[in-house]
C-alpha cells in the first residue's frame, strides 16, 4: 500500500504522508523499437497513467503520473535517486541553488536561465503562482499534511525574476526541507494557466486534467519546461512522449520517442518480454529461475531496489491482544522469531534485504544508525521462548499462556493465550510463502499465528486507526507490503508512520520520546537526530520489521543505459540512452 507524499506500495496502491501506490493498467503489447529513436517501456500491470497535471490529488497518486508530469514540467528541485545516489539532481531541476539562512528559518532560491516551450522565461512569478495555488487549495492537494507545507511556509517574496525567498515558521533541517517539502514545488506557466484567482484556476486545471483524451490536443498542456511533450495519451493508458525541441535544461532527451505501454496482468507483460516486443519490462522474484531465458532474448536482468521499509503494524488498541502488544518483551519475542535472513534468501530469491528499523537498509545512507544496522534482536526462537517464560508465560496445548499475570504485564489477564491473527494482502505467492514461514517460526516460540487474506484495498479499509471500543478495532496485525510497505521521500522521516496520531500510524503506536525524536529529525541540522530516531525504533519495535523487497526486477534490453534506477520508484525517460 502507499500513502500520499511518501508511498506505501503493495502490488500496487497509494496513500498519504507517504504514498500508497496502486498498480493498475490495461492490456497492451508493443512492437520492439525498430530503431534507436524510440523505446518501448512496459508499465507495471494495472498501473494506468490517468493524470497530467503536475499537482497530485488523492485519486491520482499513481507514481507513473508523477514521472510523466515531471518529464513535461520540471520540478523546482528534483531530489531523487536517478543519478545513482539519493540527492539533488540539479540537471533535472529549474532551480540552481538553494541558500538557507544561518538560522535555517528561510531559503533563498535562484532559478536557472530557463524558458517555457513558447519562448517566455521561467520566472519567480511562475513559482509564486504554484505557491498561491497550493496555499488556497491545500486540502485538495495530495501532498498536504496539516502543519507541514504549505502551513509552515509563512511567506513567499520575489526579489527579481530569478530569485525569491520562502520563509518558514521555525528552523528546519535543510536536508529535510529540500527533500521532503521544496521538492514538491513545480513552476507553472502563469501566463497561460492563470484564471484570475487561485480557486478558479484550481477548478479550471483539475477539470481540464480529467479529460484524458484531450491531453495531446489541448493547448493548455503545450506550454512546457521539461524534456518531453505528449504526442498521444489514451484512456487505456498508452502514452507516447516526444522530445521537446525547445527544452533548454540540463537533461536533454537521449531517445526522441518514448512509448509507455500498459498491461492488464503481469503475465501479459511477461509474454511481451518473451516475444521481445518491449525494451524494458519486469518479472517477479519467483521468475528468477527463468533468468536465462530472458538473457537469451537479449535482455539484462537488473534488480531495482526501493527506498522503503516493510513491516506488519500491531494494533495496540485491539481489545484482546493490545495489552500483550504493549509489552516490549512480547514484541521482542515476536521479532526474535522472524528469520529475516532466510526469508530474504529463500522466499524472495535473494531480491530482498533484512530490515531492522524505520530507515531503509537496501541503500547506504547517513540516516541509518549502528543500532538498526546491527540488528538488536537477532533470530532465535530459543531466546524468544525464554523471554516469554521469564515473564509469566507457560506453553499449554501448543500455545504460550499467561500463568503469572504479575509478570505478564499490565492488562494481561491469567489464561491469555499468545495467539494473533494477521490480515494479509492476497494475490502474491511471495507474500503467502513469507506468511507461512513466519507462522512456522512463531510456532517454535509457542506463539499461534493465524493468517487471513484479502485484496490490498480491503486490508487497508479493514485495519484502520481505531479505539478499543470500536467494532472496526478487532484487527490485530496487518500486512500490505508485498512490494514494500512504505516508500519514502528522500529524507525518511517518520512523522506520518510513528508519530502519535500520525496519518498513517495504523496501529496507534505512541511514545512521547519518539515524538520528540521525530520532531528533532525534521528540525535539527544534524544527521544525529534521525540516527537517534532510527536506533530508538529499532529497539522499541512499533511494528514487526520484515525484509525489504526490491521494488521490482527489471528486464532491460542490452544496449539501453545512461541511467540509474531510482530507489524512490520514479522513472526518468530523459536519462535513457541507447549505448550500443
Amino acid at each position: 500500500m502507499s500513502p500520499a507524499r511518501p508511498r506505501l506500495l503493495a502490488v500496487g496502491v497509494t496513500l498519504s504522508a507517504g504514498t500508497l501506490l496502486l498498480a493498475g493498467c490495461s492490456g497492451s503489447s508493443g512492437t520492439s523499437s525498430a530503431s534507436k529513436d524510440s523505446i518501448d517501456y512496459a508499465l507495471p500491470a494495472n498501473f494506468t497513467p490517468n493524470w497530467i497535471l503536475p499537482i497530485g490529488t488523492a485519486a491520482h497518486l499513481n507514481t507513473n503520473n508523477i514521472s510523466i508530469a515531471n518529464a513535461l514540467w520540471e520540478p523546482l528541485i528534483a531530489y531523487d535517486g536517478s543519478t545513482g545516489r539519493i540527492g539533488w539532481n540539479k540537471a533535472g531541476s529549474v532551480a540552481t541553488t538553494a541558500d538557507f539562512a544561518a538560522d535555517n528559518r528561510s531559503v533563498r532560491i535562484t532559478l536557472g536561465d530557463r524558458h517555457w516551450s513558447d519562448g517566455k522565461p521561467i520566472t519567480s512569478k511562475d513559482v509564486g503562482f504554484w505557491f498561491d495555488l497550493i496555499k488556497a487549495n491545500k486540502a485538495q492537494w495530495a501532498g498536504y499534511t496539516p502543519g507541514k507545507a504549505p502551513d509552515n511556509w509563512t511567506s513567499f517574496k520575489a526579489e527579481d525574476a530569478r530569485h525569491f525567498t520562502i520563509t518558514f515558521d521555525r528552523a528546519y533541517n535543510p536536508q529535510w526541507m529540500l527533500a521532503n517539502e521544496l521538492d514538491a514545488i513545480t513552476p507553472l506557466p502563469e501566463h497561460v494557466w492563470d484564471r484570475g484567482s487561485p480557486e478558479k484556476t484550481w477548478t479550471y486545471l483539475n477539470n481540464a486534467a480529467k479529460n484524458i483524451g484531450s491531453y495531446a490536443s489541448d493547448p493548455l498542456w503545450k506550454t512546457l519546461s521539461g524534456p518531453y511533450a505528449v504526442k498521444s495519451f489514451s484512456t487505456a493508458g498508452k502514452v507516447v512522449l516526444t522530445a521537446n525541441e525547445k527544452y533548454d535544461g540540463g537533461e536533454k532527451p537521449g531517445i526522441p520517442t518514448v512509448n509507455l505501454l500498459p498491461f492488464t496482468t503481469a503475465d501479459a507483460e511477461k509474454n511481451a518480454l518473451r516475444s521481445g516486443s518491449v525494451d524494458y519490462g519486469y518479472i517477479e522474484p519467483t521468475d528468477l529461475d527463468q533468468k536465462a531465458s530472458f538473457t537469451a532474448q537479449g535482455y539484462e536482468v537488473r534488480p531495482w531496489s526501493g527506498w522503503a521499509i516493510t513491516y506488519m503494524p500491531y494494533n495496540f488498541n485491539n481489545p484482546s491482544m493490545g495489552a500483550v502488544f504493549k509489552q516490549l518483551y512480547a514484541r521482542q519475542a515476536i521479532q526474535r522469531s522472524i528469520d529475516q535472513t532466510s526469508l530474504a534468501k529463500v522466499v524472495f530469491n535473494g531480491t530482498a534485504v533484512p530490515g531492522y528499523g524505520p530507515v531503509p537498509q537496501a541503500q547506504t545512507s547517513a540516516f541509518l544508525s549502528r543500532t538498526q544496522k546491527d540488528n538488536p534482536y537477532p533470530f532465535s526462537t530459543a531466546a524468544a521462548r525464554s523471554l516469554l517464560t521469564s515473564h509469566g508465560w507457560t506453553e499449554r496445548n501448543g500455545a504460550m499462556t499467561c500463568t503469572d499475570p504479575g509478570k505478564c504485564g499490565e492488562g494481561v489477564a491469567t489464561g491469555t493465550k499468545f495467539a494473533m491473527t494477521v490480515l494479509s494482502q492476497s494475490g502474491s505467492a511471495v507474500t503467502d510463502n513469507m506468511m507461512s514461514a513466519i507462522q512456522s517460526s512463531l510456532a517454535k516460540t509457542g506463539i499461534k499465528f493465524s493468517i487471513r487474506t484479502a485484496p490490498v484495498n480491503s486490508v487497508l479499509s479493514q485495519t484502520p486507526q481505531c479505539t478499543a471500543g470500536q467494532s472496526i478495532c478487532k484487527w490485530q496485525l496487518s500486512f500490505f507490503g508485498t512490494a514494500g510497505s512504505w516508500y519514502f521521500n528522500a529524507f525518511p522521516t517518520g512523522d506520518s508512520l510513528f508519530q502519535s496520531k500520525g496519518g498513517s500510524n495504523f496501529g496507534s503506536y505512541s511514545d512521547p520520546d519518539v515524538d520528540r525524536l521525530i520532531s528533532a529529525s525534521t528540525t535539527s541540522g544534524s544527521d544525529r537526530a534521525i540516527q537517534d530516531y532510527s536506533a530508538a525504533l529499532a529497539k522499541d519495535l512499533p511494528v514487526i520489521w520484515l525484509p525489504e523487497p526490491d521494488y521490482q526486477i527489471s528486464v532491460v534490453r542490452k544496449g539501453l543505459g545512461g541511467f540509474s534506477q531510482d530507489p524512490l520508484a520514479n522513472f526518468h525517460p530523459a536519462q535513457w540512452k541507447w549505448t550500443g
